[in-house]
């Protein structure tokens, strides 16, 4: 089985088991998640730019700042609207 270390600031890590990617992106809403990090827009701006030449439906989301965990409402947000989610990092 894989598994998948959670990233979040937790004060012990979670581990969860990996879910398998779907087969194809068709039809299913991928979020762009920008943590707010320099230029990460900038790579999700592009990325959603392909993702529209290719048909796929996408939805932006954020963090108010990159210094702190995502709030409830916006991670909450994401689960509700979004079938897979590409997170956009830097540095």
């Amino acid at each position: 089985m894989n598994w998948l270390r959670d990233p979040t600031a937790e004060i012990e890590a979670v581990m969860r088991a990996r879910r398998a990617p779907p087969p194809s992106l068709d039809g299913l809403t991928v979020g762009l998640f920008d943590i707010g990090k320099t230029r990460s827009d900038e790579f999700l701006n592009r990325v959603e730019q392909r993702m529209a030449e290719r048909g796929i439906k996408t939805k932006r989301y954020a963090k108010p700042t990159n210094a702190k965990v995502a709030p409830k409402e916006v991670v909450d947000k994401v689960v509700d609207e979004a079938d897979v989610v590409l997170i956009g990092l830097s540095d």
